[in-house]
């Protein structure tokens, strides 16, 4: 083999690398440009805390998630029952802006050490269990008086089966006129104090809800100190920042080296 003849192969061997070179690069060029809007969408649902805003919103106004078994998706359902809403629309108002205040992006991308976040937590805790307690009338959902009606109705009917069940425990056997007499005897006993049982039924059906007191006061307590954490030593900065990072360095430009002892063809020349 000549110096021409070897010449030419070096030269060939340089076009080729140069070319894979070129190709390399702009495989890399095109990578990035296909990853930033995946990058870009995945920081944005980092700090985009609107979903779940949505969420508890969701969960204070009583509604559960349902699957619909024929499509498998699953969808907010609003309650059938009114013992299952335990706020009002002013207390779901109140809860949700006042939670807004917290979950959203200057939180999580602010810097507390853990001493601020529990003096801060300290006080939304305390300020928020005090507004609840002077508020609670306005804040928690009163029973209407069909409410009422409907518990008294269950709970004469619920009598009536008790006493016709008693008799017919004994051998009697009673006609549906009877059992209607039974019903309305019932009623003639609850007439002169109909009124002060559905005060009762209501006054029991609001002690229900505020039992709920210390557990969304909890609930709540504990969305915002999530949020709170999150930017503890400024860890959320700390994670953007990392991910920026990543998606720079996969647009950077690695050039391969060149083989500064010589080209890889030199052992021909060694023949």
């Amino acid at each position: 083999m000549d110096n021409n003849e070897m010449e030419g192969y070096e030269q060939a061997y340089r076009e080729a690398e140069l070319r894979a070179g070129e190709a390399r690069l702009h495989n890399i060029q095109n990578g990035f440009y296909q990853e930033e809007p995946k990058e870009k969408s995945m920081i944005e649902q980092q700090l985009n805390l609107g979903e779940e805003l949505d969420r508890i919103d969701y969960l204070l106004r009583g509604y559960a998630i349902e699957r619909d078994e024929e499509t498998g998706n699953s969808k907010w359902v609003k309650p059938t029952q009114n013992e299952m809403i335990i706020l009002s629309d002013y207390g779901v108002h109140l809860i949700r802006n006042t939670i807004a205040w917290y979950l959203n992006k200057n939180t999580l991308l602010s810097n507390y050490d853990e001493e601020t976040i529990n003096h801060k937590m300290e006080d939304f805790s305390s300020d928020l269990n005090d507004t609840i307690f002077m508020e609670y009338e306005k804040i928690f959902q009163y029973p209407s008086f069909n409410d009422c009606k409907q518990i008294l109705t269950a709970r004469i009917k619920h009598r009536q089966e008790i006493k016709i069940y008693a008799l017919e425990l004994v051998g009697n056997k009673l006609s549906e006129i009877e059992k209607e007499n039974i019903n309305e005897k019932i009623i003639e006993e609850l007439e002169p104090i109909i009124e002060r049982e559905l005060e009762k039924i209501k006054a029991q059906i609001i002690k229900d809800k505020l039992k709920r007191f210390l557990i969304i006061i909890r609930e709540i307590q504990d969305a915002v100190h999530s949020t709170y954490l999150r930017a503890w030593k400024g860890q959320e900065r700390t994670t953007l920042r990392q991910h920026i990072h990543i998606s720079e360095s996969k647009g950077n430009m690695f050039m391969p080296q060149q083989n500064k002892t010589g080209s890889p063809l030199d052992f021909f020349k060694r023949k």
